[in-house]
């Protein structure tokens, strides 16, 4: 058992419709500590795939992209840049980004999702960063802005993913190198398990 499935036994809960509760630690009010943690394990699983821009969608992928980007420093030492999406367009995003439309399994409602043109270029090696995966819509959302700026999904970064939505398997199926620190799954009293992928 890892330090992140470990944590998840101890203050985790199951709410009803499949939702994982982890907000005394990761989501909500979030323990650094752990953080680096998780941080540097995403250092240590995408070492080899010259990440230089680490991309999340607002709100709770941001802080742990921000801790794990530390793990990524170049050559030269320098610290990837963290961008995130924004859900909503506001007045200082401007008109020129690259979007796509995304359905948030949590808060059951469809979202825009917007990155300026002037943070994403061709070339780019992105590390996609989330707290969770469940159906995998924002994954794939992000991909596909990064498709659309002519960069490259070098891989994806998620806390926990939930075996028992089909998000793992949505983007293995895309050919997308993908690693989930914890996939839990539910048994039949909706008790928290883990499994290997």
């Amino acid at each position: 058992m890892n330090f992140l499935e470990k944590r998840i036994l101890e203050e985790g809960t199951v709410e009803p419709g499949g939702i994982i509760k982890v907000d005394s630690f990761l989501n909500h009010k979030m323990d650094i500590g752990l953080l680096n943690e998780i941080g540097a394990e995403f250092g240590r699983l995408f070492a080899e795939d010259r990440i230089n821009k680490i991309l999340t969608v607002e709100a709770s992928g941001i802080g742990i992209a921000c801790i794990a980007a530390q793990y990524f420093k170049n050559e030269n030492g320098e610290i990837p840049p963290v961008v995130f999406a924004k859900k909503s367009q506001t007045l200082n995003l401007g008109a020129d980004v690259y979007h796509a439309k995304v359905e948030s399994y949590t808060h059951q409602k469809e979202n825009i999702i917007r990155i300026s043109k002037k943070y994403l270029s061709s070339g780019d090696r992105c590390l996609i960063v989330d707290d969770f995966l469940a159906a995998g819509n924002a994954v794939v959302g992000l991909c596909e802005i990064i498709k659309q700026a002519g960069a490259e999904c070098a891989g994806v970064g998620i806390c926990i993913e939930k075996a028992f939505q089909p998000g793992g398997k949505r983007l293995l199926d895309l050919g997308i190198k993908l690693r989930s620190l914890a996939i839990i799954q539910l048994d039949d009293s909706g008790g928290i398990y883990f499994v290997r992928r």
